[in-house]
């Protein structure tokens, strides 16, 4: 009986007050769950769209500023498993193309663009940069103009249910309907909400939240599981594992260059990369080199460096002319490099590496000597003059491809450490890389 007698009595102030009749059904569906002893959690919140300094016509969106400060536009409802990705088309780019697509927080500050404060990650169609909770953003996909479709998504389907205390959920961005790529990222309490920010004069976008989207297998990868690995990347772009040249490969000073954050070490003394596309010359080597390689320089070329090139075969060791070494690769070929260090090895690259000098650094190919005079770099006075010099611990460097080995050369570890680096020089060169494969 006091049930019916509540139900009247919220009823009426239904009839009272009809501009609160949203909130007040909320609250009998709220009261009615309760009673049959339903989990408040399970009840999905009403809400409205928000917005400032943008003009919402329908699903049209238009910066509308006049006091020149980001415009934000937050969906009124967050994602779940059965709407799980919304797109934007760019109509007009405006003065600067500085249109932001990704998810956020239901009260994110609406003068910030999206993936600037915490609990927010967004792509940005201006430069093409993904951005955290950080107003610094980090290179990422292609720029996008008009014409465009930008899109933004939550795998549901691939979380982690068990060992994820902090609930992160795989986020990933297309560009015309194609992946760019995937982050691990912490979902907030009340969910991540789609939204769109603006920042010049005459952006105009058109919003699809009912746009689906079909996973493919063409990339699988999360960026934030290798983001921390890698101290350089010149001219390549990281999406997770893959490895992207994104120089303009006309010349040998084009070059591509990734080098790891730590040296190989007794506990990860081996690393490999894969050959996702040759790209045009497949002019793709691995190797070790010296902490501050130069950038524009193949692994191999310079003193200080030993590498395997996937183009020729050839081994090079300090010089920009190769041995012949193993046999080409293509791809879905697997090329590894690793060390053999002696027993009583200890780790070097806890020394000063801000003092290292070329006298710190001796290569002896003990199959081979490398032709030094025929090289064309600066570099390479220093190894004829210095060869004999006193240098650091010998240690075997060994290659392997597609799990054979292939051979080793005997090398000097240079001050600081061998590290890890992986060098392109054509276009649409692609390369997956582990640097941990014989872990886990």
């Amino acid at each position: 009986m006091n049930n019916v007698i509540e139900r009247r009595q919220i009823l009426n102030l239904l009839r009272r007050h009809q501009g609160r009749m949203a909130d007040l059904e909320d609250g009998l569906f709220h009261h009615e769950r309760i009673m049959h002893q339903e989990p408040i959690a399970d009840i999905p919140e009403r809400r409205k769209e928000r917005s400032e300094r943008i003009i919402v016509d329908g699903d049209n969106l238009r910066y509308n500023a006049p006091d020149e400060k980001v415009g934000v536009y937050i969906a009124a409802q967050p994602f779940t498993p059965e709407h799980n990705y919304f797109e934007i088309e760019i109509l007009d780019t405006g003065d600067a193309g500085a249109i932001a697509v990704g998810l956020v927080h239901p009260r994110y500050p609406l003068d910030r663009q999206p993936g600037w404060n915490t609990d927010s990650v967004a792509y940005h169609a201006d430069d093409g940069k993904l951005f955290k909770a950080n107003g610094s953003g980090r290179s990422f996909g292609p720029k996008c103009c008009i014409g465009d479709r930008m899109g933004c998504g939550i795998k549901f389907d691939q979380i982690q249910r068990e060992d994820n205390p902090r609930h992160l959920v795989p986020v990933f961005f297309t560009r015309n309907g194609k992946e760019i790529g995937t982050l691990s990222v912490p979902i907030p309490v009340d969910g991540f909400f789609p939204a769109v920010g603006m920042h010049s004069e005459g952006e105009e976008v058109v919003i699809n939240s009912d746009a689906e989207w079909h996973y493919s297998d063409e990339i699988l990868m999360s960026v934030d599981d290798c983001e921390e690995e890698w101290s350089r990347l010149h001219d390549i772009r990281l999406n997770g594992q893959i490895l992207e040249y994104t120089g303009r490969g006309k010349s040998i000073v084009d070059v591509g260059l990734a080098q790891a954050k730590l040296p190989l070490d007794t506990a990860g003394h081996y690393f490999e990369i894969e050959i996702v596309d040759p790209g045009e010359n497949c002019y793709i080597a691995i190797g070790l080199a010296r902490r501050d390689y130069p950038k524009h320089r193949h692994p191999g070329w310079n003193w200080g460096s030993i590498a395997y090139h996937a183009d020729d075969g050839k081994i090079f060791i300090g010089s920009g002319i190769g041995d012949k070494f193993g046999p080409r690769c293509q791809k879905g070929d697997i090329m590894g490099c690793g060390i053999l260090f002696p027993r009583d090895y200890s780790s070097e690259h806890d020394s000063d590496e801000q003092d290292m000098s070329p006298e710190e650094m001796e290569v002896n190919n003990v199959y081979a000597a490398p032709n030094y005079a025929s090289s064309d770099s600066d570099d390479e006075e220093w190894w004829v003059h210095r060869h004999h010099m006193d240098g650091g611990t010998k240690v075997k460097v060994f290659f392997t491809r597609n799990g054979k080995t292939i051979g080793s050369r005997e090398v000097k570890v240079p001050k600081g450490g061998f590290y890890p680096t992986v060098g392109m020089l054509s276009s649409d060169e692609k390369v997956r890389v582990d640097l941990r494969p014989l872990t886990g």
